[in-house]
């Protein structure tokens, strides 16, 4: 699929300048049909670079599954998200259903938050819009950005890149960074679980220890880095959040909790003073929860997927040892 729709948009020709005007974009879609967490918390900065230049706009999501509901709960701008069902060979009708929706709206502008996805590409071109996004990263983004690799950061620049061709005044400033905006009774209730489990008053550091297939760290690495926390900081709580497999890498040594409702899984993590967890979806969460973050990466690539803002740090566990670890979570403490 990804060979046959790789050229779909390359015929598709910008419009002319000065036939943008902002405060005619009014309805927005933005597509990015997958159904993972982390997926759909990557998707959270291009939503707010949207709103951020078009401010009177709404925005409908197309994406798969229904993990976008919470996570897209606190933005008012977003006026539908179309769902596309998990599994869609046993649901033909709800897909199908999905894909015909977007042919029955007219948007102000379309844009693909994945240029690898091939449904993706192929909602961009059937899509009824004036100005189209397709989300490939051009040679002078790559010039220009030396992060232009990441998941969440290529899209922005090239919804930049686009608009400026247009004529389209944009800020050029910090790209937004990963953000399920928890308001204030979600962050107080985050703070009274986590009271509930230290019971002191010390600073927190809370580990994940799960993820899914090769990025999954084995028990004896995880009760090695478990082991030097406790000895390089005594005077911090360690716990643990839980996957929802309910198992622990570390063998539950720790104080935990566990969790399936990911805002109050945020909530908590926005009170911690470091999360740190292997590449996975709550990884994100974390980062979205606007709480430093120490990713783990030794499958995949750190330029796609690395937590950042917030002080947060990608490292390699392949080229870097326990002792650069802790470095780097010194750095983030002090």
């Amino acid at each position: 699929m990804h060979r046959i729709t790789k050229h779909i948009g390359n015929s598709y020709s910008d419009p002319e300048i000065g036939s943008l005007k902002k405060e005619d974009i009014k309805k927005v879609l933005i597509i990015r049909p997958n159904h993972r967490l982390g997926n759909q918390l990557l998707l959270t900065p291009i939503v707010q670079e949207v709103i951020n230049t078009f401010p009177n706009c709404e925005i409908d999501l197309f994406v798969k599954g229904g993990v976008a509901n919470p996570v897209f709960k606190n933005y008012h701008q977003i006026n539908k998200i179309i769902q596309l069902p998990r599994k869609p060979f046993s649901n033909l009708f709800k897909y199908a259903k999905g894909w015909v929706s977007i042919k029955n709206k007219t948007y102000d502008l379309v844009i693909n938050g994945d240029k690898n996805s091939s449904s993706g590409r192929l909602l961009t071109q059937i899509s009824k819009a004036n100005f189209k996004v397709f989300g490939d990263v051009h040679e002078e983004i790559q010039l220009k950005y030396k992060d232009y690799k990441h998941i969440s950061k290529y899209p922005i620049y090239n919804l930049r890149r686009y608009l400026t061709k247009l004529g389209v005044s944009i800020n050029d400033g910090t790209l937004p960074v990963l953000n399920i905006k928890l308001d204030t009774n979600e962050v107080l209730k985050g703070k009274e679980i986590l009271d509930g489990i230290v019971k002191n008053d010390k600073k927190t550091i809370c580990i994940y220890t799960n993820a899914t297939g090769d990025k999954c760290y084995s028990e004896d690495w995880w009760e090695t880095f478990y082991a030097r926390l406790q000895q390089e900081y005594p005077e911090y709580n360690i716990i643990e959040m839980l996957p929802i497999e309910n198992i622990s890498k570390i063998n539950f040594k720790a104080p935990n909790f566990y969790s399936k409702d990911i805002r109050e899984m945020g909530g908590i993590i926005n009170n911690v003073a470091v999360f740190i967890a292997a590449d996975n979806g709550v990884m994100h969460l974390a980062s979205a929860s606007l709480t430093p973050t120490v990713g783990f990466f030794s499958v995949t690539n750190p330029d796609v997927y690395e937590p950042y803002g917030n002080g947060s740090r990608a490292l390699n566990t392949n080229t870097s040892d326990i002792d650069d670890w802790i470095t780097a979570i010194n750095n983030i403490l002090n």
